[in-house]
């Protein structure tokens, strides 16, 4: 399970903007300013001779958080590509053709990402979930991660130490009403273990207050609820399977000539097993959120 002391470089307001991620986003966009061949072998999506409009010739530049927050990008250092969104990122890349030294950071917080105006990036990554409502202002690629349902109880209770579906039964489990969570929690729990409330925020101040055992929310969320909102929060585990979980996506700027390229380049690495791969590495192995069998 991951404790809240595996999150100390987690501060209140860098990870609250990450759970702000999947309430709402919208953004406009900026043409590229110049176009770039890349100077790498070029990934299945994307051969080295084809060119692509880039903001910066010949280079590559992704935006990230100010600051960047693991599990998403290890010691706020995307450079390093470690870090879920990290690799990810640098995983695009290389499918576009372009070398690792030809990528370039830049920083931005989520509201400026999103905002109407010009950009000085060809891409973004920051936990942005896809709907249609935010299609009418950004440009989004293919989803890159679905977000799973995970259980968040209280260090010294009985539940944290769960690593089983079958550990949870007889427990007082909250979920927030008309939420996937409260979907999921149902069928692997059944109604009679689930105590359903107004809003998370409800879900938690009842864990606070000693109501419940534990509650289900999305994995994004559980980091953030462990972290900042429960006293001794932990992960417990997550559930098996995503249906139903929000999608994250990188943003690019309205009407971009790289949504194309850069969501083969996504696709690509799904089919592959890529994706699978760093999801596994850095969200489930790195921060020790094991799957509730």
């Amino acid at each position: 399970m991951i404790t809240t002391a595996s999150l100390r470089r987690v501060s209140v307001a860098a990870v609250a903007v990450s759970a702000l991620a999947l309430a709402g986003c919208s953004s406009s966009s900026s043409e590229g300013e110049s176009s770039a061949e890349p100077t790498a072998t070029g990934g299945a999506s994307a051969p080295a001779e084809a060119t692509l409009e880039t903001f910066t010739e010949g280079k590559l530049t992704i935006a990230t958080g100010e600051p960047a927050y693991e599990p998403w990008v290890v010691g706020d250092a995307p450079e390093s590509g470690e870090g879920f969104e990290a690799a990810v990122a640098y995983a695009v890349a290389e499918e576009l053709g372009f070398a690792a030294e030809d990528v370039v950071w830049v920083r931005t917080t989520f509201d400026s990402a999103i905002a109407p105006g010009a950009k000085d990036w060809d891409f973004n990554i920051q936990q942005f979930s896809i709907t249609d409502e935010r299609r009418q202002a950004v440009d989004f690629s293919s989803p890159y991660y679905t977000t799973t349902q995970a259980v968040v109880s209280v260090e010294g209770n009985d539940l944290a130490s769960a690593t089983s579906i079958a550990d949870l039964e007889g427990a007082a489990v909250g979920v927030a009403v008309g939420t996937t969570s409260y979907d999921v929690a149902v069928e692997a729990l059944g109604e009679d273990n689930v105590q359903v409330f107004n809003n998370v925020g409800d879900v938690v101040g009842a864990l606070n207050a000693g109501q419940i055992d534990a509650f289900v929310t999305d994995l994004p969320g559980a980091f953030y609820s462990a972290a900042v909102e429960v006293e001794g929060g932990v992960i417990v585990g997550q559930f098996a399977g995503s249906e139903g979980g929000d999608e994250f996506g990188l943003v690019l700027p309205i009407g971009s000539a790289l949504t194309a390229p850069v969501t083969s380049a996504v696709d690509a690495l799904a089919a592959d097993g890529t994706l699978e791969a760093l999801e596994t590495e850095w969200l489930s192995e790195a921060v020790d959120v094991p799957v509730l069998q």
